[in-house]
């Protein structure tokens, strides 16, 4: 078993040095540390750190969100952690400790939260793209030709022009061309 630390701050003239301290005391064999935003996905040492735990292991961080920037974020993490078979703790949130077993039973009362809010957003957002849609809105990328300016250009394809002129004759890219002219096939 080994207590593995992570610390975190957001900018490079941020120090590290209170978490790294705070870290050691409570007795982490190996720190894990960067200078990045917490809201990017792609943090290498948080990546290593991960992909380096063994069972039985402890990660430990001086506050949530040094770990995470959203309680979804935060339970994906934990759920990484937990699948390798190691657990989470945090020095200044007493509550979220999964080495107990009212620990998990929080984050586990967390984890059906954020899924059912999730469901609620996700069933909100279909009822409003349906709504949109019954109002006649249309999604995507707008149309960059109109069916009677496809049929123009199959037409003087057809007659010789070059795609590369029609493209620019219609002031559109030349795959926009080729897809109009697939179309008009």
């Amino acid at each position: 078993m080994t207590m593995v630390g992570y610390a975190r701050v957001s900018t490079k003239s941020q120090d590290l040095a209170i978490q790294q301290e705070a870290l050691r005391a409570a007795g982490c064999e190996k720190l894990f540390y960067e200078k990045m935003s917490g809201a990017r996905s792609d943090r290498a040492q948080l990546a290593k750190m991960l992909k380096g735990l063994e069972l039985g292991d402890i990660v430990i961080v001086t506050r949530l969100d040094r770990l995470a920037r959203s309680s979804r974020d935060l339970l994906n993490v934990i759920h990484q952690i937990n699948e390798a078979g190691a657990t989470f703790k945090s020095l200044a949130d007493a509550w979220c400790d999964t080495t107990t077993p009212h620990g998990k039973l929080i984050l586990t009362v967390l984890a059906g939260l954020a899924e059912f809010e999730r469901t609620l957003i996700m069933a909100r957002v279909g009822e409003g793209i349906a709504r949109a849609r019954a109002n006649g809105v249309t999604f995507g990328r707008t149309v960059k030709l109109n069916p009677k300016q496809r049929r123009i250009i199959a037409d003087r394809y057809r007659r010789g022009k070059t795609i590369r002129d029609l493209a620019a004759e219609f002031e559109v890219g030349v795959a926009t061309i080729h897809r109009a002219l697939k179309a008009a096939a």
